[in-house]
């Protein structure tokens, strides 16, 4: 039970540490920038990318040709000459200030990970400290593995990378300040 009320603090933490990291403090907004003529942009979408939601990279090259060299060098002169494009496409739009279905699944996210993190802590009988290195240690495995790759096969902007990780790291020493603090203190309860 220690874990789980352990998870639910870390929870409610991090989500907490995400609102001010993103709406106070813009973490969130480093490197994303508005286009200079969206319109233009907007009305080339549906014909350019058709109806399939999804995540397209432009230039475009078809893994299955990899063995072809003639299209390889063709894509690579294209690659070279062309602005680089990486689009999560939505068809039929969304609002991005209607938050009320993303904002419940990253509460969730929040919790599932302080869950995991939790458990990971009260594997040993660790002190407040190796606890709190834990903490640091999965924020920093957490971004070397998502965020550093889509950096380096994405070119993801150096800004929004370096952003993600201040956020994760404040927010997992705070999170994993209050979990740590949790287990040693319900290890430390009589029974």
């Amino acid at each position: 039970m220690r874990i789980v009320i352990a998870a639910i603090f870390g929870g409610i933490v991090m989500f907490i540490w995400g609102g001010i990291a993103h709406m106070v403090l813009g973490l969130g907004n480093h490197g994303i920038y508005q286009p200079m003529h969206e319109d233009v942009v907007l009305s080339s979408l549906h014909e350019g990318l058709g109806a399939t939601p999804g995540v397209y990279i432009l230039p475009s090259f078809d893994p299955k040709q990899w063995s072809d060299q003639a299209a390889r060098t063709e894509y690579a002169q294209k690659a070279q000459a062309s602005p680089y494009a990486w689009i999560v496409y939505l068809p039929q739009g969304e609002d991005m200030t209607d938050m009320h279905r993303q904002l419940p699944r990253q509460w969730a996210s929040d919790t599932l990970s302080s869950l995991v993190l939790a458990w990971v802590m009260g594997l040993a009988a660790f002190g407040f400290t190796k606890r709190l290195g834990l903490a640091v240690a999965a924020a920093v495995f957490a971004w070397l593995t998502v965020l550093v790759p889509y950096w380096n096969w994405y070119r993801f902007p150096d800004l929004l990378v370096w952003a993600a990780l201040v956020e994760q790291l404040v927010g997992w020493l705070l999170a994993g300040a209050v979990m740590a603090w949790w287990i040693g203190r319900a290890e430390r309860k009589p029974a």
